[in-house]
């Protein structure tokens, strides 16, 4: 019980604080997250994010939002200063109006003000509370103070509160968007990175502010209408759906799992009071024939429960709070971990639990408790008479329930360790043993021209390839796993024109020439770049397979020109397809040369077969050779990189493996409490042999014999007892008729999961009349 009542309270608790808790804002019903939708007129494409030109648009013409505010997730280098090394932060850029846009202030100093979001302002920072805690040590004469990110100086004008970490756990400082991006990428309407959050007008509702949005966004692209990634319309949903995201069904799925387990526990000890029940049929009789009420017994068993159901109460309290601890400590970047914890709600859903337990348990134990059978007992004690066969039924029904319960359990375990093992056994197109990985970025600032660029990655390419037992090493701006990145839109000159408003895009990657052999992509035709062509003699690009098959479907791309951005790249080489997250489907991809000198930021991959870890200081410490504010971070095997990248996945199965395994160990101390009990009575009978015999020729002693959970719980498919195969058999229709509804649930699409509630309810009415059909 205290099982049950502790997995279900931690359950409640996580559910209430991350799902159901209103966020910590301002009004925050009115608070929504908005996309942009209907590229194409047939797009059913999901949630994307804005363009800088888009916003604008909204935020100058909309008549339903009181405010709209931008945010965007980037990675910022924070320098070195009083003898502390550089690191690379996750960092997130507003507009000034945010934190006026979700109601929230500075624990310390001021916000943004308008004058701080120009590009002619100087550089200005919020600092997250434990940023301010870890890195200076929480001393307030920090604000107005200057540091360094990525290479220019910016001044902390505050500090957030403890629980603030919008737009992502993982956020440790906030600088103001126009300030920091260019105006081209502010007025675009196809370059489309920025979340925008809305704050509706009193009295204005979600759907008639989007269509509001829609409008303007309709107008926008007509008016250009040869921009073919200008978007159509407009979406949204609740600040809170998309802040917690993906990690809704998987909670309910986890809390259903517990309530499961409690059923099998509160069934546990309805069976273990039947069965002690029986045993003292002797006992209630003579207490009702000296004058002792049916309701008054019925009070007993009630009382029972609810001090059994208490006593398991509490010691659950107590294994859920050490549960809670060990979730905060696990899984601190989880969305709105924060808002976990025990308060008077969850205090007042355990009392209630402890009470339905108490209720659940001590009325089917009543159940077994009637004038009529306690007038057979008495009858039984001075002549012979049939045994009273409604305990041991209900106790196989009961036994019944509990063990199909815990098949489904085990069966949605399964389902999950199934789905989990595949997700990791995909095949990412690259080699994943023997190879790590390194995030790099050099500052704009300090590196403005695509020379000092190119030369700083070649240079650092040529002392890493050098160190010993490096057996190769390579650049790229994305590996395989590590997320979509961005992709470019393109034209092929030597095809025809496309119609207006139309145009192919592809994922993008910048590599240098020894990339594709550092992580074991296959170059299946062609070459990769050539290295003596740099800057702007760099116009190769390579492709992938699947980019090949489906804008070259019917001729060979190599020797063929891809237009991109006003320039021309020829095609000289094809390679193998890779994913950009694990569980994906690969995607075309085409890859440009890192000696070009556009891009500034990315992985540095290096395969070797002694051991990875190793490399990390050499490569640290060629690093601040050449530029000693330079952080190298996120360093990684392939492996750990993909195993980061499923950690919820692998996290929601351990728990449900854990979940099936405490009921599997739950139904076996069941049956053997069970068996104990009827042992127990059976050696009481035994003593007195005249009455012994009467009951073995009613036959009631075969009641419960077959359910011997001192013989295995193989004795309950193939004994030879014969009421052993009835319970078998109903749980074999009970897990064959809820596996559908779990993988339904689990493994397919959200439309479809939403049966699963009626189906789960059907199951259990189901194996409810099962059992009575097996007496029968």
């Amino acid at each position: 019980m205290a099982l049950g009542i502790g997995a279900n309270v931690a359950l409640f608790t996580v559910v209430r604080g991350v799902l159901l808790k209103p966020l910590p804002f301002q009004d925050p019903n009115r608070l929504v997250m908005l996309y942009e939708a209907d590229l194409y007129e047939d797009d059913t494409a999901g949630f994307n994010v804005v363009s800088g030109g888009m916003y604008a648009e909204w935020k100058n013409q909309n008549l339903s939002y009181r405010s709209l505010a931008l945010a965007q997730d980037i990675r910022v280098g924070l320098s070195g200063s009083g003898g502390q090394l550089p690191e690379k932060l996750n960092s997130a850029l507003f507009s000034w109006d945010m934190l006026r846009t979700l109601g929230v202030q500075p624990a310390l100093g001021r916000d943004f003000t308008e004058a701080d979001d120009n590009p002619a302002a100087s550089g200005t920072v919020l600092l997250s509370w434990g940023l301010w805690k870890r890195r200076f040590g929480g001393d307030p004469a920090i604000l107005n103070q200057t540091i360094d990110l990525d290479a220019q100086p910016h001044t902390v004008i505050g500090v957030m509160p403890a629980w603030f970490d919008f737009p992502d756990p993982s956020t440790q400082l906030w600088t103001p968007v126009y300030h920091d991006k260019p105006e081209a990428t502010m007025l675009s309407f196809s370059n489309h990175q920025f979340r925008v959050v809305g704050r509706l007008k009193p009295g204005v509702s979600a759907s008639q502010g989007v269509a509001d949005l829609s409008i303007i966004s309709q107008r926008v692209h007509n008016e250009h209408l040869n921009d073919p990634f200008v978007f159509r319309s407009a979406k949204s949903r609740p600040l809170l759906e998309h802040i917690v995201g993906e990690i809704k069904k998987p909670l309910y799925v986890l809390l259903e799992a517990t309530c499961c387990l409690l059923l099998i526990a509160c069934l546990n000890v309805a069976n273990l009071l039947v069965a002690r029940a029986a045993a003292r049929r002797k006992e209630l009789a003579i207490r009702t024939a000296l004058g002792g009420g049916w309701l008054r017994l019925i009070g007993e068993r009630l009382m029972e429960c609810l001090l059994l159901s208490a006593s398991g109460g509490a010691l659950g309290l107590l294994l859920a709070l050490a549960a809670l601890q060990w979730l905060m400590q696990t899984r601190h970047d989880m969305s709105r971990i924060e808002s976990v914890h025990i308060d008077g709600v969850v205090a007042a859903f355990t009392v209630g639990v402890i009470i339905i337990c108490a209720l659940f348990s001590g009325l089917i134990a009543a159940f077994s408790i009637s004038d009529k059978r306690i007038l057979g007992a008495l009858h039984e004690a001075t002549r012979s008479v049939g045994g009273d066969s409604a305990r041991p039924t209900l106790r196989k029904v009961l036994l019944t329930l509990e063990v199909g319960l815990t098949v489904i359990l085990l069966i949605g375990a399964g389902l999950l360790l199934k789905s989990y093992e595949r997700l990791r056994s995909a095949d990412m197109g690259c080699i994943t043993q023997d190879v790590i990985s390194m995030h790099l970025g050099i500052p704009d600032a300090r590196y403005p021209t695509s020379a000092q660029r190119a030369n700083f990655y070649d240079t650092l390419l040529d002392r890493v390839g050098a160190l010993p037992g490096v057996d190769a090493a390579g650049f790229v701006t994305s590996v395989p796993g590590q997320g979509y990145g961005m992709d470019w839109s393109f034209s092929v000159v030597e095809h025809p024109p496309l119609p207006q408003g139309s145009g192919p895009f592809a994922l993008s990657r910048w590599a240098d020439p020894k990339y594709f052999r550092a992580i074991g992509i296959p170059i299946l035709r062609g070459r990769t770049f050539d290295a003596g062509k740099r800057l702007d003699a760099a116009n190769e690009v390579v492709i992938s397979q699947s980019f090949a098959a489906q804008y070259f479907p019917n001729e060979d791309p190599l020797g063929r020109h891809l237009r991109v951005r006003g320039k021309d790249f020829v095609i000289v080489g094809i390679v193998g397809d890779t994913r950009y997250a694990i569980g994906e489907t690969p995607r075309p991809v085409q890859y440009y040369p890192l000696d070009a000198g556009v891009e500034t930021v990315g992985t540095l991959v290096i395969r070797s077969s002694h051991d990875l870890e190793q490399f990390a200081l050499p490569v640290q410490r060629i690093v601040s050779e050449m530029d000693p504010d330079l952080p190298v971070s996120d360093v990684l095997t392939m492996n750990q990189l993909l195993g980061k990248s499923t950690l919820d996945q692998s996290f929601n199965t351990a728990l449900l493996v854990a979940f099936a395994t405490l009921s599997l160990v739950l139904a076996a101390v069941g049956l053997f409490g069970v068996d104990v009990v009827h042992r127990n009575a059976t050696d009481d009978r035994n003593r007195h042999p005249r009455r012994a015999g009467r009951k073995a020729r009613t036959g009631d002693a075969e009641g419960v014999a077959g359910w011997n959970a001192a013989r295995g719980l193989g004795k309950l498919v193939v004994g030879t007892r014969k009421p052993a195969w009835k319970p078998a058999s109903c749980c074999a229709i009970c897990s064959m008729g809820s596996s559908r509804s779990i993988r339904r649930f689990m493994l397919e699409s959200p439309q479809r999961c939403s049966q699963w509630p009626r189906s789960h309810v059907s199951f259990l009415h189901g194996a409810h009349r099962a059992s009575i059909r097996c007496k029968h």
